[in-house]
């Protein structure tokens, strides 16, 4: 039924007008490829530098980090350190997660550092916040060999680890 304002002899025509704009906005999206270009290829990548300014995180956020880390589900100083260990030596996810007890001296206060893809073997010095962290962490888990361990007793994942720092952010 036509509305009260409108009269009859332009009502239809009013109905033909919407109803074509509707099927041309509807063919125009299928159309429309479903990528940035039309040869099928995936967009390009933002550069890093448009999108922040810079590639660092700050002591201030990583103790943020840490903070929010240690207050979230049953192992916060376990994941506190994974993020300051993290942030002090540099290390990638995969090397955090197969760190083991025997590459570290804890008397001497030393890190050895197994680096993967070229990478040159290090020896890094841990200093006494991080030694203090370690100590802790070697009380809760004495029995395992890796530094970071699951609740079912084996090494914390990649994908673990990644998602211990998401949450904590």
């Amino acid at each position: 039924m036509a509305p009260a304002s409108s009269t009859p002899a332009t009502y239809p025509q009013k109905m033909e007008e919407t109803m074509v704009a509707a099927v041309i906005d509807l063919n125009s999206a299928r159309t429309k490829p479903a990528r940035n270009n039309a040869g099928g290829n995936p967009p390009r990548r933002v550069p890093n530098a448009e999108l922040r300014s810079r590639e660092y995180l700050t002591v201030d956020e990583v103790e943020r980090l840490m903070s929010a880390a240690r207050k979230i589900g049953r192992h916060g100083h376990r994941d506190s350190t994974l993020i300051l260990l993290g942030f002090r030596h540099g290390l990638r996810v995969g090397e955090l997660v197969t760190l083991r007890w025997e590459q570290f001296d804890l008397k001497a206060g030393t890190l050895h550092v197994n680096r993967p893809k070229n990478g040159r073997p290090s020896v890094h010095p841990i200093r006494g916040p991080e030694l203090r962290a370690l100590r802790r962490l070697q009380r809760d888990y004495p029995s395992s060999p890796y530094l970071f361990v699951s609740e079912r007793g084996g090494p914390v994942t990649e994908s673990n680890a990644r998602k211990i720092v998401s949450r904590a952010a």
